[in-house]
Order: C-alpha cells, then sequence, then structure tokens
C-alpha cells in the first residue's frame, strides 16, 4: 500500500510505502463500534445538575394543617408539585468514564486506518517559527487534496504550528501517539508527517 509524499511547499515528490500492519488490517466493524461508542461516552462531563427538594432554601414547616381546610394534604413548600420547589428526578452529576482495554483500542484504530487508507498522504516534516495560516494553507492548497475534513498528524504539540492550523475550516491536527479511532474515522483525509508516521509504526505495534 503507498500513497503520495509531499514535499514542504505542498508539491508532489513521490510515493511512501504505509506499514501494513496499520493500513492493511482487517477492518473489525463491531470493536470498531464498541471503542468509538466508549470513546464518545467518555466525553461526556457528567456535570449535569439540579436542586431537589432537600437542596431548596426554605422552611420546612407545614403550610396549613393536615384536616379541615378541604384541600389537598401539604407539607413543605419545597414540594417538587410546588413553584420554586425542587425538581423530582432530575439529573444529578455523574462519571460517564468506562476505560477501554488497550487491546480493543489497538484494534479499533487499525481498523479506522485501514478504512481510510485511500485517503492517506504523507508531507515532510514541518516547522514554523511563528503562527502563519496563510502559509499553512497554501502547502494545504498546494497539495490538491478534496480537504472536505483533514487530519493533520504530527510528533510534537509544536505550538506554532497548532496555532497555524486552528484558524482553517475543516482541518484539525493531532498528535500521532494521541491517534484514536474516532479521530480518523471523523475526518475524510489523513495527512501525516513523516516523523509521525515513524512514530505510529513506534508505538501502534
Amino acid at each position: 500500500m503507498e500513497a503520495i509524499k509531499y514535499s514542504k511547499k505542498g508539491e508532489e515528490i513521490g510515493k511512501v510505502t504505509l506499514p501494513q500492519h496499520l493500513f492493511d488490517a482487517e477492518v473489525n466493524k463491531a470493536v470498531l463500534h464498541e471503542v468509538v461508542t466508549l470513546y464518545l461516552r467518555n466525553q461526556r462531563q457528567g456535570t449535569a445538575s439540579v436542586k431537589g427538594r432537600s437542596d431548596i432554601h426554605g422552611s420546612t414547616r407545614k403550610l396549613y394543617r393536615q384536616k379541615g381546610t378541604g384541600r389537598a394534604r401539604a407539607g413543605s413548600v419545597k414540594s417538587p408539585i410546588r413553584v420554586g420547589g425542587g425538581v423530582a428526578f432530575g439529573p444529578r452529576p455523574k462519571d460517564w468514564y468506562k476505560a477501554i482495554p488497550k487491546k480493543k483500542k489497538r484494534i479499533a484504530l487499525k481498523s479506522a486506518l485501514s478504512s481510510k487508507k485511500e485517503h492517506v498522504a504523507v508531507i515532510e516534516d514541518i516547522e514554523m517559527s511563528e503562527p502563519n495560516t496563510k502559509q499553512f494553507q497554501t502547502i494545504l492548497g498546494a497539495t490538491n487534496m478534496p480537504y472536505e475534513r483533514c487530519l493533520f498528524i504530527m510528533t510534537d504539540n509544536d505550538q506554532n504550528l497548532v496555532r497555524s492550523i486552528s484558524n482553517i475550516k475543516n482541518v484539525s491536527s493531532i498528535r500521532a501517539e494521541d491517534l484514536n479511532a474516532f479521530e480518523v474515522l471523523h475526518s475524510s483525509d489523513l495527512l501525516i508527517t513523516e516523523k509521525a508516521l515513524e512514530k505510529m509504526i513506534e508505538v501502534f505495534k
């Protein structure tokens, strides 16, 4: 399996052989679905919360006597059926995190990369002395790839490079070692630096 290789200026300069164990693995849809579902679940903050009747500030005295008024029996003013009262069965803070087995994450990532092997390109390592969105956009434009949603994979978290990419619509960046199945599937094209590809081979054996 080969991918087009681009220079730092975005010019096509040859081909690169992609590692078979990453880009030519069997696509396991069951594991892929499970891992992506758990990944999205783990992104939930679980901070939604409302006040129950025990959290409301107010008196706990009985509003009026139990019998003889002809009205329904009423206790606290904090009852959920009263205006200003607590919410019955409302959401409370919850930890949604669930660990994903390392082996399943690897299978899912390899499945995702293999499903995108026709949309992978490699580019020489790019270094920027300062954030420059226009310069990076020019490089992307020179490659003539249909970037509906491009994922730029690099090695180090270079802030100049990250800031240059962050202002470009439909283009996001990620470190090679942080790569996951969801980010790969969520992208239409993968643009990988040479060092990032070496790091992927090293980390995801």
